[in-house]
């Protein structure tokens, strides 16, 4: 079976947009950041030019917390990053490019961008569920909650101590599950 010249642009178009998928699951933090930007930025004005997405990228990055904000820093919109690459984001999100695409870019350029991983939220508080995490996974939802175990050596204990605790932490935030 010969294939037509057309038939293996095909193909190739498809592998492009699986591994172009591929991509997007690895850069997940860049990939979340640049989407939200971006349909801000079309919601808010019907063209986009580079100073606008410039002055939308700051803006955002100046309210960003947690991973967004390390990401931010890493493209240098932060005050006090040492490198300034916001270029290579705002032209071409200017030009529309997809967010998956400029983050692939970007990860050639510094692999950390892509290492940044969104923090897994914690659904269930049964005993078996938190004993599969890791001591150090629990210590940050602990943190997270302003909790701390001094006297805690053993996995256990953490975990005992987690229990007392979500319900009072879990009816703060509405139930919303804090995230690690």
């Amino acid at each position: 079976m010969t294939m037509s010249f057309t038939n293996v642009l095909y193909v190739l178009m498809v592998l492009n947009v699986v591994v172009g998928l591929i991509g997007a699951d690895e850069c997940e933090v860049c990939v979340g950041f640049l989407g939200h930007l971006y349909k801000s930025l079309i919601s808010t004005h019907s063209e986009l030019s580079h100073a606008i997405v410039e002055q939308g990228l700051i803006q955002a990055c100046a309210e960003a917390t947690g991973k967004d904000s390390r990401l931010c820093y890493y493209l240098g919109a932060t005050s006090d990053a040492a490198a300034r690459v916001t270029g290579e984001v705002t032209r071409p999100l200017s030009a529309h490019v997809p967010p998956p695409k400029i983050c692939q870019k970007l990860q050639k350029r510094d692999g950390q961008i892509c290492e940044l991983r969104y923090d897994k939220a914690v659904l269930d508080w049964s005993r078996e569920a938190l004993s599969k995490l890791r001591v150090l996974e629990l210590k940050r939802l602990l943190a997270s909650w302003g909790e701390e175990c001094r006297a805690c050596l053993e996995k256990g204990e953490f975990i005992d101590l987690i229990q007392q605790v979500a319900p009072k932490h879990s009816t703060a935030t509405q139930g919303h599950s804090p995230e690690l």
